[in-house]
């Protein structure tokens, strides 16, 4: 079951509303006690439904979570989509400077701020969920894929596990870097990342900003799943196809 709501991120845009989408698995229909683990997401609209999506194309999230049965809630916040890079401005846990993209200051600390702030406790509140930090998750792609790693880094008291599906890990990657190595990662942080073999004809540097990145996060002790997804693209099609590596990777090992 999806349900649909609208929210504010009055920090970010003000009283314009989003869309708040969050899957129950049928399990907490059929069991009113059981509690559930939370996977929180970015660019929502893309995540359950062709008809919302982007570019017309979904990840099939829900299909695939009643199909397995997964005990899992997702709750999937649609992104900034104002034409001067809002959502990228959004999704940038720093300040950085594109040649294609341009300038533009990095508001990712005010949109954590709202997700573990505004948005967990409401989810907590109204659903039957497992609120602690064990059972919260984080995933998203290419910017959100971005978001996913900062907030296992910079907000690891409340996420303790991650899935980046193609980050943007070449945007400010010098702070990217002091991050991770200034980051205090529980010893049971986990983290999903991977890249599709198409998206390495961007260049040379993509290469060596992933292996850089799970290199880093090793010497750190997260307990890093790394990928390169054969013929894998630059979209949802792709991340679509990454479900059944990186949802089981999310409840590895749990009790739920």
């Amino acid at each position: 079951m999806i349900e649909i709501h609208s929210v504010t991120l009055p920090e970010l845009t003000g009283d314009e509303e989003r869309r708040l989408y969050v899957y129950l698995p049928e399990a907490a229909v059929k069991e009113p006690r059981r509690r559930f683990p939370v996977l929180y997401m970015f660019d929502g609209h893309n995540v359950f439904f062709d008809e919302d999506a982007t570019y017309g194309k979904s990840w099939g999230m829900g299909g695939y979570l009643d199909e397995t049965g997964a005990p899992l809630i997702v709750a999937a916040v649609e992104c900034n989509h104002h034409p001067d890079n809002g959502r990228m401005s959004e999704y940038a846990p720093f300040d950085f400077s594109h040649p294609r993209y341009g300038s533009f200051p990095g508001r990712g600390r005010q949109t954590m701020e709202w997700f573990v702030r505004n948005l967990k406790p409401r989810i907590d509140r109204d659903y039957p969920t497992l609120p602690d930090r064990e059972h919260t998750f984080i995933a998203g792609s290419s910017m959100g894929g971005l978001m996913s790693l900062y907030a296992l880094s910079a907000y690891n008291a409340v996420f303790s596990r991650a899935a980046a599906l193609s980050p943007s890990l070449e945007f400010n990657g010098a702070a990217l870097r002091e991050l991770l190595k200034n980051a205090d990662f529980a010893p049971d942080s986990v983290l999903y990342m991977d890249y599709g073999e198409r998206e390495w004809g961007w260049g040379r540097r993509t290469t060596q900003h992933f292996g850089a990145t799970v290199s880093l996060l090793l010497r750190k002790g997260v307990r890093v799943t790394a990928r390169v997804v054969p013929d894998g693209e630059h979209r949802e099609a792709s991340w679509e196809k990454q479900l059944p590596f990186f949802i089981p990777t999310l409840l590895y090992g749990l009790e739920v």
